[in-house]
C-alpha cells in the first residue's frame, strides 16, 4: 500500500491523467530548448526497430539494442524526445494542462503516456534546472510500434517490480526517504536516489557531473539550499515491501520546499 505522501513524490508526470489519444507531430509538441530536430534527424527507422531496451538515466534516456546505444534522448529537448518515442512506441495518450491545474506547483505542459508504462511530461517552459521534460517509468516493459516488447530499466538494470530492500538499507540517509507511519517496526515505502543529476547547471551547460572525491570541490548544494532542495536526480519509489513501483527523474529526495 502506498499512502498519499509518496504519491506527491511522483510529481508532474503522474498528476496529469491522459484524457484521450491523439496523433503527435513535431509541430504540436511543447517545451524544449530549441533543439527540435537534433535527435530525430540522426536516427533511422531501421535503427529504432532494433531497440530492445529503454534505459532511464538522471538527465537522459538511452535507447539500446543488445546493450549497445542506438540513440540518447536528452531531457533538455522535449520535442526531439517525444518525437522519437512516438516513432518507436506509436501514438501515445495525451493530456494538456494549464498552470495550477494539477496543484499549486503544476506548470503548463503536455503529458504523453505510452502503453501505461512510460510517461513523459513536456513543459511549455523548461525548468530553472534546464530539464524540459519529466519522466516516469511505471512498468517493466512497453509495447513498441511493431508489437515487440521493449524493456524499461533504470541504472544497473533496476526495473519496476524489483526488490531493492538491500540498496535502501545500504544507502546514506541523504539518498533515501521513508514514507512510513512513524512506527519504527512498521512497514514503510521508500524513495531512493539511484543516480544524481539536475544539480543546478543551466540549460546552456553540459549535463551535470560531480567531482571525484578528494579533489577539494563539490557540486552538491550546501547550507539552507541543500536542506530545502534535497538530493535531485533519478529516484525509485517503492511500496511497503520495498518493491519498485515507479522510476522517475527529476525526483528529489528529502526535499522540503513547497515547489
Amino acid at each position: 500500500m502506498v499512502t498519499f505522501r509518496p504519491l506527491l513524490a511522483l510529481g508532474l508526470a503522474t498528476l496529469a491523467v491522459p484524457t484521450g489519444v491523439f496523433g503527435v507531430g513535431t509541430s504540436t509538441l511543447v517545451g524544449g530548448d530549441g533543439v527540435t530536430e537534433s535527435v530525430t534527424a540522426h536516427v533511422s527507422n531501421h535503427a529504432l526497430q532494433q531497440v530492445d531496451t529503454i534505459e532511464l538515466g538522471a538527465e537522459a534516456m538511452v535507447l539500446e539494442h543488445d546493450d549497445s546505444e542506438v540513440v540518447t534522448l536528452p531531457m533538455r529537448d522535449a520535442r526531439g524526445t517525444v518525437a522519437v518515442l512516438n516513432r518507436l512506441l506509436g501514438t501515445p495518450a495525451r493530456s494538456r494542462t494549464h498552470v495550477g491545474e494539477g496543484g499549486a506547483c503544476f506548470p503548463a505542459g503536455t503529458t504523453y503516456t505510452w502503453g501505461g508504462g512510460l510517461r513523459v511530461a513536456a513543459m511549455n517552459t523548461p525548468s530553472t534546472l534546464g530539464n524540459a521534460v519529466e519522466i516516469r517509468v511505471l512498468r517493466d516493459d512497453v509495447r513498441g510500434r511493431t508489437g515487440t516488447r521493449i524493456a524499461l530499466t533504470g541504472p544497473d538494470g533496476v526495473q519496476v517490480g524489483d526488490d531493492i530492500a538491500e540498496q535502501v538499507a545500504d544507502a546514506p540517509p541523504a539518498d533515501r526517504e521513508s514514507f512510513g507511519s512513524g512506527d519504527d517496526d512498521g512497514p514503510s515505502a521508500w524513495q531512493l536516489l539511484l543516480a544524481p543529476g539536475w544539480d543546478g547547471t543551466t540549460a546552456d551547460d553540459e549535463p551535470s557531473t560531480r567531482d571525484e572525491p578528494g579533489d577539494g570541490h563539490s557540486d552538491e548544494p550546501s547550507g539552507d539550499d541543500a536542506a530545502t532542495t534535497g538530493r535531485n536526480g533519478l529516484s525509485a519509489l517503492t511500496d511497503d515491501d520495498s518493491r519498485v513501483i515507479v522510476l522517475g527523474t527529476p525526483m528529489p529526495v528529502n526535499a522540503t520546499r513547497d515547489c
